[in-house]
Formats: structure tokens, C-alpha cells, sequence
């Protein structure tokens, strides 16, 4: 195990790259470590939507080894890049998010990446802070590449084969990306595979400020809980880090398990468990990711719970209440359903019509729009297979 008193930068860039895709150029990282002095290591996020997920913890934990081993983390909140947004991977045009989105996102995501790294050694900068340059600046930025060279990024290159319209905002994102690096004078930059073109750039643009170029070290994506797609909140295949223990705990259960070996080696850094079966190896997973993101001892507690609800179908030991008053004795049950468990009204309304919704086990017909209050109160009230509410009427 490389510690933060490792001096011998061979055996770091070792340790450092073993669990990476890509560590370029090659023999970097070990000449950027023998200089002797503590790395700049950068991560930019954009805060496109208010939860981290499993996925981005992986590079998170790449950081946080850097972090151990004395080097300056520099976490980059893209409330700047975010008002562009990132085309990677993309088939069409981000949609622009409003400006109390994205400093409420922000706030989250910087919250949440404290889970894994230590707040007292990050230093946190919000790229708006120089991307809002004055007109002379970025037609330097401009300058320093051409449109041939961007195009030749694949989801740009498709797009256009495609006729699909690519804006000039997002032709201008990776160099906007790239600027990170110069503002920061980042050493090395982190990022998932689908990163690539951006972080060379970054190291392109570096040189063009007489910088020297960044490392960079691309982390394996991590596909989500459809075991197909790359994990994403839009495709809703996702575990957000913040979310409570019982959803870590039951959604990484529901795992294909041909994609069990690689959430070991991607989220674990070690092999799937040769002597568990896949049943027994799936659940020592889901408890170890609860415990890491919910507490200790937060994995034990969702798997009893869970095996009191889904094998043995009993209501959950402990749960939470909702206040409703009583008005005039009916009650609206999309709108209950989408206060009980925070969704939008369409979404309890599909839900409801779905069978998605259950009130003391029993499903309700789509049919089902209003209650007497006196046929709720002290019921239990529950939306798809893991999350519960009683029922409390007032008034």
C-alpha cells in the first residue's frame, strides 16, 4: 500500500494509475510526482442536477487517494460550463438550466463530494469566477485551437453525419473546460472515459498559456442499475449518494447480475467474491454501499428492513408519518401522493395508474382520484417496492 510518506514516484504513478483506463501520456504522472512537491489534481463537475450518484464517486475516490497522499485537490463546481453544457456522449442539445438551478445544484453537489473527500483539504472554485471573461480574453482562448481539430471529437463528428444541429456553445465547451486548467495551473486533471477529448484539450490549452500540460487519468464508467447504460439521473438507472440507506440498499439488489463484477472492481477496487454466489454477493455489496454512504451499520439495518418488507411482506418496523388535514373529509390522492413521497402530480398520477400505489398492501385503481380522510388516517400509504408513509389526519 503506497502511503502519503511514499518517495519513490514509480511505485505512486503505479498505485495511482492501477484502477484507471488511461494514464497519459504515458510515464507522466511518475515525472510530475518526482519534482517532489505536491500535485495540483483537478475535477470538474457541473451541477446539471442536484444529486451525485455511485458513478461519479468513482473518480471522487480517485481524488481522495491524491488527497491522501498530500496532494492539493481542487474540486471545480462548473456553474460556469454548466450554463454551455457538456455534449459528451450526447445526441442533442443540452437544455439550459435557470440560475437558481444551477447555484441550488451546486450547493449539493459540493456537500455530497464531502462525503468522500476531506472538506479541510479541498479547495473549491467555481469556474464562473473566470469564465465570464472579457471579450479580448476569449478570442485568445478562441485562438488556440480550430474548428477542424473540434469536430473531430466523435459525439460532434456523429451529430453532424447525422444532420443533427450542434450549437456553437457546445462547440465551444471544451474550451471553455480546458480554461479550468489554465485558471487552476492543474497538474493533473480527473475525469470518466467519456472525458477524454476534454481533458487533452485542456492539456492543448495549457501549452497555448505556456503552461505546462496536464496529466490526465480517465476512470472506467459505471454502468447503472439497468447493467447497460452509463448511471444517469435522466435515464433513471441511478443510486444518488445522498439517498437513504433502504434505497442503496434495495436498488443495488436489483442489479443484472452479469454487471456484479464490475461494480467490485469499479466501486470496491477489488474482484467479485469468488466463494459468494451471486444472490450473497450482491447483498455483502449493497451493505458495504450503505454503510459508506449512509453510516455504519446503515447496511445491516436496510437489509433486515428489506427482508421484513419484500421477503417476509411486512410493513416496515419504522415509518415516516405525513400530517393531512382533514378539509372537506376527501381527500385528493395524486396530490397526497406526490407531497407523501416528493414526485410531481403527473408522476403520482402515472404512478396511480400503473398500480405503482398501494394503501395498506392493497393496490389503487388509476381510477382512484379522491378518499373519504376518515378511510386514511393511521394507513399506510406506499409507492412502488421500497418507500412507505402513514397517513396522519388532522383537523
Amino acid at each position: 500500500m503506497v502511503t502519503a510518506t511514499s518517495d519513490d514516484p514509480a511505485t505512486t504513478a503505479a498505485w495511482l494509475t492501477r484502477n484507471a483506463v488511461e494514464a497519459l501520456p504515458g510515464g507522466g504522472l511518475e515525472a510530475k510526482l518526482a519534482r517532489g512537491r505536491p500535485l495540483r489534481v483537478k475535477l470538474g463537475v457541473d451541477p446539471t442536477a442536484p444529486d451525485l450518484t455511485l458513478g461519479h464517486t468513482v473518480v471522487l475516490q480517485k481524488l481522495r487517494e491524491f488527497q491522501d497522499l498530500g496532494h492539493t485537490v481542487v474540486l471545480i463546481i462548473g456553474d460556469g460550463t454548466t450554463r454551455v453544457g457538456d455534449p459528451s456522449g450526447r445526441s442533442s442539445t443540452r437544455p439550459m438550466l435557470s440560475e437558481a438551478e444551477i447555484e441550488t445544484n451546486a450547493r449539493t453537489y459540493q456537500e455530497q463530494a464531502f462525503k468522500i473527500l476531506d472538506p479541510e483539504r479541498v479547495e473549491v472554485r467555481h469556474n464562473a469566477d473566470w469564465l465570464m471573461m472579457e471579450m479580448p480574453d476569449l478570442f485568445r482562448l478562441l485562438s488556440a485551437t480550430t474548428v477542424a481539430h473540434i469536430i473531430e471529437r466523435e459525439d460532434f463528428a456523429t451529430r453532424l453525419a447525422a444532420g443533427t444541429p450542434v450549437s456553437m456553445l457546445e462547440l465551444l465547451y471544451p474550451l471553455l473546460q480546458a480554461y479550468d486548467s489554465v485558471a487552476v495551473k492543474a497538474d493533473v486533471e480527473l475525469g470518466g472515459t467519456d472525458q477524454t477529448f476534454n481533458l487533452l484539450m485542456g492539456r492543448d490549452i495549457q501549452r497555448a498559456y505556456g503552461q505546462d500540460g496536464q496529466v490526465i487519468l480517465t476512470m472506467p464508467l459505471l454502468v447503472g442499475t439497468d447493467g447497460e447504460k452509463k448511471m444517469s439521473k435522466s435515464v433513471g438507472n441511478y443510486i444518488g449518494v445522498s439517498e437513504p440507506a433502504s434505497e442503496i440498499y434495495g436498488k443495488t439488489l436489483s442489479l443484472p447480475d452479469a454487471a456484479l463484477g464490475a461494480w467490485y472492481t469499479t466501486l470496491l477496487d477489488r474482484d467479485l467474491p469468488a466463494a459468494l454466489g451471486p444472490r450473497d454477493a450482491k447483498r455483502a455489496l449493497a451493505r458495504e454501499l450503505a454503510d459508506r454512504f449512509a453510516g455504519q451499520g446503515a447496511g445491516a439495518a436496510a437489509e433486515a428492513e428489506f427482508d421484513r418488507v419484500h421477503v417476509r411482506h411486512e410493513v416496515p418496523d419504522q415509518l415516516p408519518e405525513l400530517d393531512w388535514p382533514a378539509s372537506d373529509g376527501s381527500v385528493h390522492v395524486p396530490a397526497l401522493v406526490a407531497r407523501a413521497f416528493s414526485v410531481s402530480s403527473s408522476e403520482a398520477r402515472r404512478t396511480l395508474a400503473q398500480g405503482g400505489i398501494k394503501l395498506d398492501g392493497d393496490a389503487l385503481g388509476g381510477e382512484t382520484l379522491d378518499l373519504p380522510a376518515t378511510e386514511l388516517d393511521g394507513r399506510v400509504l406506499q409507492f412502488g417496492k421500497r418507500r412507505f408513509v402513514r397517513i396522519r389526519i388532522s383537523g
